[in-house]
């Protein structure tokens, strides 16, 4: 009874950390380049229409346009994702989990193995949002603006 009791709170664990919620399977991969990507880590979802198409699978940093490199794994079933298709990075809720946003363009002309998605919209950092709007708000009170 308790080894069942084990392997039902393994399996629990497996879905609420969302390691067993997406089947790995063989499909094809694209890279996405960002200049901010917050929060955003592999096993990120990666989502068009909402429907969840694949995952992150690499992040990395090109050191000569200091940029980040993401490779998007998506699924086989999801092969005919236009070229101009636009990436953005996403957050579930105010302060949720970040994911990958594909919104297709029209072109008829699809991403292959190894294709650029080169329209992207970095992530929004709530901290610099922040900071930016406290650095304007003081601005204005030192120079005699506002209300």
């Amino acid at each position: 009874m308790m080894l069942l009791g084990g392997i039902a709170l393994f399996f629990l664990a497996m879905q609420v950390s969302n390691l067993g919620g997406f089947k790995r399977v063989s499909g094809y991969q694209v890279e996405a380049r960002f200049d901010n990507i917050g929060g955003l880590k592999v096993r990120s979802p990666v989502t068009m229409a909402g429907v969840r198409i694949g995952e992150v699978s690499s992040i990395g940093f090109d050191s000569t346009t200091y940029e980040a490199v993401v490779t998007l794994d998506l699924l086989p079933e999801f092969n005919q994702v236009p070229t101009d298709t636009f990436a953005k990075i996403l957050t579930q809720g105010i302060l949720g989990e970040q994911y990958i946003g594909l919104d297709p363009g029209g072109s008829e002309q699809y991403l292959q193995q190894d294709s650029e998605i080169t329209m992207t919209q970095s992530a929004f950092v709530l901290e610099e949002i922040v900071g930016q709007f406290l650095f304007s708000k003081a601005e204005e009170s030192s120079t005699g603006g506002g209300f």
